[in-house]
């Protein structure tokens, strides 16, 4: 949905948007959302209804469950599917079902998204795994960690693929690893299940992925819902991390007899909509194949990446030959020397009609380390955006590619990287240091000619608020 919906450049002209921001939020299958729409007619309370409407709900949001585990090969028998909103409360309820101990340790990765970062931090000691230059996890590091904290972690936690420089980790070595040394190994696949089938393999495999989640809204469905996927044993014990309706089987005034999972951590009136949304979604890319978007992918990936060499001053982050392009998904970030990341961004965005992102993408360290970050550096950095100058906010571009992408997109990038490279640019940017942003004098959007149901603040206003914020 919205492929062809035309947005204005700077000179007054209108094109086709080219949303190349898939890394953050995908756009929505038109076929999930008639789905839903099919739905909403029945639309009810589940679980606790005698109506029509609310059985048929509550079958259908039965099976949304059972789809979303049998996407990643999940076994059901012992393993269950507990819905959040995105994967970010997926990782902060794992984390906070964990029965921690004194001198528990995690180890992650320094590639890691914040998500699966911080929520470890407030439990845990959490030990960084490094990256070589281009981006990849130093697999050495990673078993001396193991081996200096012998029978203390709990956790080993790694990103599918990165949302940075599209690398896909090996998940299934590494839970080897982690279950040679006792850990669960959790995987962060929000990245990485739009893209590449995954198979989380038998419970009694060595390799097997004792937990993973993914969103929604970064693989082609509307309306946030989250999953996460776990041995019901895990969750079977303690208190849930949030109460209220729906999580017990009795209350009384002295005592209380939680559920069995996923109910007792599925707290409150459930996103029913969006579980339908996302089940239509996983139909659609099952549907397509896998392995059908991952070739296309690929073609993408190794299009751009040989025409982005051919632009001046380009510097690309990650690996860029051609026989390491298997093993990334469709992530591409990249700058050109002597152009600010957040000014390049907003070329992109008002004389082509392109939507990428720009900055550190929730992973400041994994930038840093890529973009060669001293300590003094990133000492330096910080003062200055604590006191409120952005100016030099570390980060880089980022294009990322949906299935529904084509070579045509890409060719529209490359053809604004070359003009920008030339000095080829029509507005006079601005930059706002509060916000770290650029913008061009003398010109901003009509969004009411666009959305007229709410009244908008100027562009410049939105930028610093959200910065601000």
């Amino acid at each position: 949905m919205g492929i062809d919906t035309e947005v204005p450049l700077i000179d007054g002209s209108r094109v086709p948007y080219v949303f190349l921001d898939n890394g953050a939020s995908t756009p929505t299958f038109r076929h999930a959302f008639d789905v839903m729409g099919e739905f909403m007619p029945f639309y009810s309370g589940v679980h606790r209804g005698t109506g029509f409407k609310s059985i048929l709900a509550t079958q259908v949001f039965d099976e949304t469950h059972v789809i979303a585990g049998t996407f990643v090969g999940a076994d059901l028998t012992d393993n269950t599917v507990i819905f959040v909103k995105n994967t970010t409360e997926a990782v902060n309820k794992l984390a906070n079902r964990c029965d921690w101990k004194e001198g528990d340790v995690v180890i992650t990765t320094m590639m890691e998204h914040h998500s699966d970062d911080l929520p470890w931090r407030r439990h845990a000691r959490v030990i960084h795994i490094g990256v070589d230059d281009k981006g990849y996890l130093d697999m050495e590091q990673l078993r001396e960690a193991f081996a200096a904290n012998k029978g203390r972690v709990r956790f080993l936690a790694a990103t599918g693929a990165s949302n940075i420089t599209g690398i896909i980790n090996p998940i299934h070595e590494l839970a080897e690893i982690a279950h040679s040394n006792g850990a669960y190994m959790f995987v962060d696949a929000a990245q990485l299940a739009p893209h590449r089938a995954i198979d989380v393999l038998p419970d009694d495999n060595p390799g097997h992925i004792d937990f993973i989640a993914y969103s929604a809204h970064k693989m082609y469905a509307p309306y946030g819902i989250g999953v996460l996927i776990g041995p019901k044993e895990y969750f079977s014990h303690g208190e849930p991390d949030m109460v209220g309706g729906g999580v017990v089987d009795i209350v009384e005034l002295d005592q209380v007899a939680w559920s069995a999972p996923p109910a007792r951590e599925e707290a409150g009136s459930p996103n029913v909509p969006g579980a339908v949304g996302l089940a239509a979604a996983i139909h659609m890319l099952q549907s397509v194949g896998m392995n059908a978007i991952a070739e296309h992918e690929s073609t993408l990936v190794n299009h751009a990446i040989e025409k982005m060499k051919e632009v001046p001053g380009m510097l690309i982050y990650g690996p860029v030959e051609k026989e390491e392009l298997h093993n990334k998904v469709g992530v591409i970030a990249f700058d050109i020397a002597g152009v600010p990341h957040a000014k390049l961004a907003a070329i992109l965005s008002v004389e082509a009609g392109i939507g990428v992102r720009n900055g550190c993408f929730c992973a400041h360290p994994y930038v840093k380390r890529l973009l060669q970050y001293g300590e003094e550096d990133s000492q330096k950095v910080t003062e200055e955006i604590l006191s409120g100058d952005r100016t030099n906010l570390p980060g880089m571009v980022r294009a990322s590619f949906g299935c529904y992408n084509n070579i045509e997109d890409v060719d529209r990038l490359i053809d604004i990287l070359h003009r920008v490279a030339r000095g080829e640019i029509k507005g006079d940017y601005e930059l706002d240091r509060r916000s770290g942003t650029y913008w061009p004098r003398n010109f901003d959007y009509s969004f009411s000619e666009y959305f007229p149901h709410f009244s908008f603040r100027p562009t410049r206003s939105i930028t610093n608020f959200n910065e601000a914020s």
